[in-house]
Formats: structure tokens, C-alpha cells, sequence
């Protein structure tokens, strides 16, 4: 893959002979999905040499990756971006390249290159390897290194966590550090096996049948934005790609599959990120045997539908009879090898039934499943094992048929009803997670009235709520009725309020509860409070746990899972005590 435009710097030696280890500081945007590509990213740059500050003024090259999913998200990064330019022409700072990466790169290319002398470099989303000629680095030599990951001491933090990153919060306190090599030490699970690691696997199919038939249908078109490149972005890391893990060290990211197939109007992803691609089992499950061997306890997949897992990879023999495997009648379609084994294609389902059960492994979740991909398969699969949070996130995106139609989604507040309970009586407990757009072009009263209603009868645990951004490139850019802005907002305060009077009454009926915890450390509001979080509560996004009490102990240790008591209750998080 080339750069836009040909860089016309020399290329920074690293060699014995120059043993200067340029410094990069990098700025990650966005969504937990862009979070990892940083992390690859800054593995790639450290594996060729770079050493990584967390010191915008201190580094010698800058990196913005960047998010485009809506108007906001767009001038964040823009104003990112300027915000790191005046660290490579004043203030002082070092900084002698700059380099912008991330979707804003698909989308404006040429216009970021044009209207930012000060930019070096761009770096599409699926051009991640081109990262290192976008900062003037040789390609290093392949590594020998047992271990793809870096995770960061405490003399490392300093060094290598991410910078002006609000994704990355490293803990420096070495208790925390000292626990953990505890921990491994006497678990076994400090030295990494070699066997680990997998070179060979099934390579992927070109691609699902129905991202083929919409990129026919033009889904995936870029022609009128200048200067993106012909192709779509088609990179997909492996466990063999260096990562720098910028999350708290007992917590870490998996993305299992990159780009999307599905219509929806309102979305330009397919274009920024390519078709729907997986990763094999066998790399996502070596990955994280790594992640584990190394401190890592809870596992959260990501994707942009974690659900489509599988459905471009080839068909490959799973065992008959295997808890959770699917019915006779769906492996007579795909045929069989022997008696004891079908031959199919991989789901979801068996990428947790081959993740739950490893050793080390607190905790495991996944991010986002579409409405129609929930199956009994994978609800079962859910439910039967401890270590799979029941919690599910489905964007819905909103209850009226008219407004689903519209943004093509389909589905009504019925057939969703239907879905969740459906998914809570096979998952005991569920807690679900669920995020709405309000004033899409024509959302009626009416539309916003059904919506309203849903969400008071699905009694929603977590909801998040977005105004309507209009996106050029996206399908819903040339619909007409557009809600004025103010109605928009109006309607956004109103759900959020409603919202907020269910979350307050879920949270009470926890008080008295015990559940186990992940400590985090100090609360971000008050260092008079420490904070954590329960299985069902996902990193960033949800509820945290407060903890004003230490019980039994004298000190907590942030990334050590502790047992509490639910004391207190507010309208999204909960206060808690120690009690083992």
C-alpha cells in the first residue's frame, strides 16, 4: 500500500550504528474498534524502533487517528489535529512530523493533505502497516519475540502509554503491578507457551453474499468523495501483530472482525472501513491466550456486528453433539464429514464456547450484536457459561416501523419486544444494552411517541441516545422531511430524562445485592471514592460501581477483582462496600 502523498523526508535510521529511537506521541479518537488500530499501530512503531511519550511536546512525531462517524466526532478530530499542529510550529514543541490516520482519512484524503500544510502523512484505516514509512521508520527485520504484546511496566508507563488518549488510563501504582506478577506466578500462567502461536490458518472467503450483492447495489461507493483511494480498506490484523495495550492491565480489547455489510441509511462505516471480514478462531483464541498469560482478565470482542461473525470464513469440521452446537436439520444443509463431525461455517456461538473456558479468564463480553442475529444457539452459549457476561448491546436505533423502514433497517417495537424477552428468558439476568438515533429525516410525533413507549415496556438497562448528524455519503443524506435541529434536541432530553427515571429504579432494586467487582482505582470524580465495575457493565460506556468502604482490607489493588455489597443507588451507578 503507497501513501497520499509520497513522502519526501528520509527515512530515520535506527540501526546500532544510529541508535536515536525517535519519539511519537499519538492521539487516539473514537470508538473501542479505533482504539485497537492505535494500539497496532504503536506496536508497529515500537517494534521498528520508535519509542513511544505520552508528552505531546515532548515527541518528534505526532499521530492523530481519527473518528468520522458524525459531525461531532468529525471536528473533534479536526480540531485535534490543529490542536497538534501548534505543537510542530510553536509552543515549543519537538515535533518535526505529523501524521493524521483513522477514517477522517478515508472520507477527506486529499482535503486534510491540501488544507493542512502542516500534516506529513495520511494513513487510511486499512493501511495501518503504512504507518511506519507515514513517520519516516524502516520496516524492521521480523521480531523473535515469543509475544506479539507489550504490556507497560511501571518504568515503561512514562514511555509508552498513548497520549491526550481518554480511552487509556495505564496504572502506574506498583502494588497493582506486584499483585499481578503474583498472581501469575502462582497460577503458572506467567510464562507464555510457544505453542500459543499459530502461523497457518483457514484463510477468509473474498466475502459474505450480502455485502457482495450491496457493493453490486452501490452500498459500498466512494466515487464522490475526493480523493479516497479505489479500493476498500481490506486489512485485518492477526495475533501476530505487535500491540501496545493502552488499557488498565487487567482489561483488554479484541477486535474480531472489521468492516460492516448492513444498509442502514444513516451510516457511512461500510465506506470508511471496507466489507465485513472475520478473524479465524484459532488467531483470536492464540491472541488471547497471550493477552492472558500476561495479566489480561477481561476480554471484550469488538466489532462493528460481532453477530455476522464467521459468515465469510471458510466451512471448517465441528464436533456433533457439543454443547450449544446447532440442530441436525442446519448441519444437513452444510453437510458432514463422519459420523462425530459437521462441517460448517464458524459462528459466534463457537468462538465463545472455544474462548470461555480458558484458563485465567474472569470475564468475557462482546460488542454489538444486530437484532436479527440473536439466536437460541447463541443465547444458550450465553447462558451456560459464568465467565460470558449476560449482557447483550443491540443497537436498536429506533421502534417505529416507519422511521426503520426509512433508515433500512426493519424490524417494529413488537418483533423487538418479542426478541427481548425471548433473550431473557433463555438468559437469566440479562442486562441489555441498547442505543437510539432521534430526528431521523421523517420521525413524526407520532414515530417519536412509539419510541417513547418501547423503551418505557422494554425497561432498557443501559441507553444511549444520539441526535441525528447528516452524513454526505450516507443514504439518509438525500432523504427529505429533516427535523429542525431544536426538535431534534428537545426529543433527545426527553428520552434521555425517561431513560433516566428507569435506570433509577433498575439500580435501587440492587441494593443488597453481592457481586464480584473490578477495581479500576481512585474515582474520576472524587479521590474520596474509588471506583469499579460488575460483569454487567462494560468498560467506558456503562455504570460504574463506587466503593467508599475497603471492608476487610486495608488497600484495594486496581485490576483485582474483589467481592462487594451494593449499599446505595443513583440514577446510573451504585455504592458499594469490600466484603471479601
Amino acid at each position: 500500500m503507497s501513501l497520499s502523498p509520497t513522502l519526501d523526508t528520509p527515512a530515520i535510521e535506527t540501526s546500532p550504528d544510529n541508535p536515536h529511537r525517535p519519539k511519537v506521541g499519538f492521539v487516539s479518537l473514537g470508538c473501542p474498534k479505533n482504539l485497537v488500530d492505535s494500539e497496532v499501530m504503536m506496536g508497529l512503531l515500537h517494534r521498528s524502533g520508535a519509542e513511544l511519550t505520552p508528552r505531546a511536546e515532548d515527541a518528534e512525531i505526532l499521530v492523530v487517528n481519527t473518528c468520522s462517524f458524525i459531525d461531532s466526532a468529525k471536528q473533534e478530530s479536526v480540531d485535534t489535529i490543529l490542536e497538534m499542529v501548534q505543537h510542530k510550529i510553536g509552543n515549543g514543541g519537538r515535533a518535526q512530523r505529523l501524521v493524521v490516520a483513522g477514517c477522517l482519512v478515508e472520507r477527506y484524503r486529499d482535503e486534510i493533505m491540501k488544507n493542512i500544510a502542516e500534516v506529513d502523512a495520511v494513513v487510511g484505516t486499512g493501511e495501518l502497516e503504512s504507518i511506519l514509512e507515514a513517520a519516516g521508520l524502516n520496516r524492521p527485520a521480523p521480531a523473535e519475540s515469543s509475544s506479539p504484546f507489550a504490556i507497560l511496566t511501571t518504568a515503561q508507563i512514562e514511555r509508552h502509554a498513548s497520549s491526550v488518549n481518554q480511552h487509556s488510563r495505564p496504572e502506574t501504582d506498583s502494588p497493582q503491578l506486584t499483585h499481578e506478577a503474583d498472581h501469575l506466578h502462582s497460577t503458572g500462567l506467567a510464562a507464555e507457551d510457544p505453542s500459543l502461536r499459530s502461523t497457518l490458518y483457514p484463510l477468509p472467503s473474498a466475502s459474505r453474499p450480502e455485502g457482495d450483492a450491496r457493493e453490486q447495489a452501490g452500498r459500498f461507493s466512494r466515487e464522490a468523495w475526493d480523493g479516497a483511494t479505489a479500493a476498500l480498506p481490506s486489512y485485518l490484523y492477526s495475533d501476530e501483530t505487535p500491540r501496545i495495550l493502552t488499557t488498565p492491565r487487567a482489561s483488554a480489547y479484541i477486535k474480531i472482525a472489521e468492516g460492516c455489510d448492513h444498509p442502514c441509511s444513516f451510516c457511512i462505516i461500510p465506506q470508511l472501513r471496507g466489507k465485513f471480514r472475520s478473524r479465524p478462531i484459532a488467531s483470536i483464541v492464540a491472541e488471547a491466550k497471550s493477552l492472558i498469560a500476561q495479566g489480561v482478565r477481561e476480554i471484550t470482542l469488538i466489532g462493528q456486528d460481532t453477530t455476522c461473525y464467521g459468515e465469510d470464513l471458510p466451512p471448517q469440521s465441528f464436533p456433533l453433539g457439543a454443547p450449544s452446537s446447532p440442530t441436525a436439520s442446519s448441519s444437513a444443509k452444510t453437510g458432514s464429514q463422519d459420523a462425530g463431525e459437521i462441517l460448517r461455517r464458524p459462528e459466534l456461538a463457537d468462538l465463545l464456547e472455544a474462548l470461555a473456558p480458558l484458563p485465567g479468564l474472569k470475564w468475557l463480553r462482546f460488542l454489538y450484536a444486530y437484532p436479527n442475529k440473536i439466536t437460541t444457539r447463541l443465547l444458550e452459549t450465553i447462558a451456560s457459561h459464568d465467565t460470558i457476561a449476560k449482557y447483550l448491546d443491540v443497537p436498536l436505533q429506533h421502534a417505529s416501523a416507519n422511521v426503520l423502514r426509512r433508515m433500512k433497517r426493519g424490524g417494529t417495537s413488537d418483533r423487538f419486544l418479542q426478541i427481548i424477552d425471548k433473550a431473557r428468558s433463555i438468559v437469566p439476568g440479562l442486562v441489555l444494552r441498547t442505543s437510539f438515533i432521534v430526528g431521523f429525516p421523517g420521525e413524526t410525533e407520532e414515530d417519536f411517541t412509539e419510541l417513547l413507549a418501547f423503551v418505557e415496556a422494554a425497561k432498557i438497562d443501559w441507553l444511549g441516545v444520539f441526535s441525528y448528524s447528516d452524513e454526505e455519503g450516507a443514504g439518509a443524506f438525500e432523504l427529505d422531511q429533516k427535523v429542525p435541529k431544536r426538535t431534534i434536541e428537545s426529543r433527545r432530553k426527553k428520552l434521555m430524562k425517561l431513560q433516566q427515571k428507569i435506570s433509577k429504579r433498575a439500580r435501587s432494586q440492587w441494593i443488597g445485592r453481592e457481586i464480584d467487582i473490578l477495581v479500576e482505582g481512585e474515582s474520576e470524580e472524587t479521590e474520596l471514592l474509588w471506583q469499579g465495575r460488575g460483569l454487567d457493565m462494560a468498560p467506558e460506556i456503562d455504570g460504574k460501581v463506587l466503593i467508599n468502604d475497603f471492608g476487610p482490607h486495608e488497600a484495594l489493588v486496581p485490576g483485582t477483582f474483589y467481592r462487594a455489597e451494593i449499599t446505595e443507588s443513583h440514577d446510573y451507578d451504585v455504592v458499594a462496600c469490600i466484603i471479601e
